[in-house]
C-alpha cells in the first residue's frame, strides 16, 4: 500500500501541471499527500480494526479536509445520507490497494474489492476499476508474471492493455473516469523496469497524475517486492503521525515481499 501512497505524493504536483517525460525530481519540496492517500489509509484502517468503511471514509474526510476530493465524494462525505452515488470515477480504484495485499485468495480479493468500492462507486465501471486493480496487486504479490497479469485483466475485465505507454502518452489527457484511468495505470506498470520507474512512467502520461501513479504504485510495490527504503522514509516524513502509524502497521502485517 505504501507504493500507492508514494505514487500519490510524487504525482501530487503534476495533476494540474502535466509533464510528458520521466526526467524530474522524484520528490519535489512541494509534494504532498492528497485524498488518494487519505482514503487508501482509511481502507487500511478498516481492514485492521473492523471499523465500517463508510464511517471511516467520512471520519478521515473530516479530519483531512481540502485534499482534492472529487465533487461527488465531497457531497457524499458531507451528507447524512450514506447511500452510494453510482460513480464510475477513478476514486475507488485509487484507494483499493490494501485489498490486494490483505486477502489470501483471488475470489476473496474480488469480493472485498466490490464490497469496498460499492459503498460509493456502485456503477459497474467503478466496481470493475476497483476489482481490476486489487486483482492485479494480488496476482503480482503471488508471483504471477506481467504477461499473466495482463492476460487476466484483459480477459476478466475487458480492458485493452495492448498499447505501449509511448503510444498512449502523446494524446492522453486528464480524465477522471475509471475506464480511462485504470488501463493506462496498469499499462504504466507493465512497461516499467522497477518501482521508481513505474511511478515515473505513470506520471509521464499526464492526465490525473497522482491517481495514475497511485494505482500504478500499488501494483509495482507488489510485483517488485516492496518500496526502496529511502523512498519509504521520505513518504513517512510527509505523512502525519496518524496516517504514518496506520501505514506502518498495515505494511508490517500484510505487505511482506514475495
Amino acid at each position: 500500500m505504501i507504493g500507492a501512497i508514494t505514487g500519490d505524493i510524487v504525482g501530487s504536483i503534476y495533476e494540474w501541471a502535466n509533464i510528458k517525460h520521466k526526467v524530474f525530481p522524484f520528490f519535489s519540496p512541494r509534494c504532498f499527500f492528497t485524498d488518494d492517500s487519505v482514503l487508501t489509509i482509511a481502507l487500511a484502517d478498516t481492514i485492521l480494526t473492523g471499523t465500517p468503511y463508510v464511517q471511516n471514509l467520512k471520519t478521515f474526510y473530516a479530519q483531512y479536509p481540502g485534499r482534492g476530493y472529487g465533487g461527488g465524494f465531497d457531497r457524499w462525505a458531507r451528507s447524512r445520507d450514506s447511500a452510494p452515488y453510482n460513480s464510475w470515477g477513478n476514486g475507488a480504484a485509487m484507494r483499493i490497494s490494501p485489498v490486494g495485499f490483505a486477502y489470501d485468495n483471488l475470489a476473496t480479493v474480488l469480493a472485498k474489492a466490490e464490497e469496498y468500492t460499492a459503498v460509493t462507486h456502485n456503477h459497474p465501471e467503478g466496481i470493475k476499476g476497483g476489482q481490476s486493480v486489487a486483482a492485479a496487486i494480488y496476482l503480482a504479490r503471488t508471483g504471477q508474471s506481467k504477461t499473466d497479469i495482463k492476460q487476466y485483466v484483459e480477459t476478466q475485465f475487458g480492458y485493452d492493455l495492448s498499447r505501449h505507454v509511448d503510444e498512449i502518452r502523446p494524446t492522453y489527457q486528464f480524465n477522471e473516469s475509471s475506464q480511462e484511468t485504470v488501463p493506462q495505470a496498469i499499462r504504466a506498470f507493465l512497461d516499467s523496469t522497477d518501482f521508481e520507474d513505474a511511478i515515473r512512467t505513470a506520471i509521464s502520461l499526464g492526465g490525473d497524475s497522482d491517481t495514475l501513479a497511485c494505482i500504478t504504485g500499488g501494483i509495482a510495490q507488489a510485483f517488485y517486492g516492496g518500496v526502496p527504503d529511502d523512498i519509504q522514509q521520505k513518504v513517512y516524513s510527509i505523512l502525519d503521525d496518524k496516517l504514518g502509524q496506520i501505514t506502518r502497521e498495515f505494511t508490517k502485517i500484510f505487505c511482506t515481499p514475495r
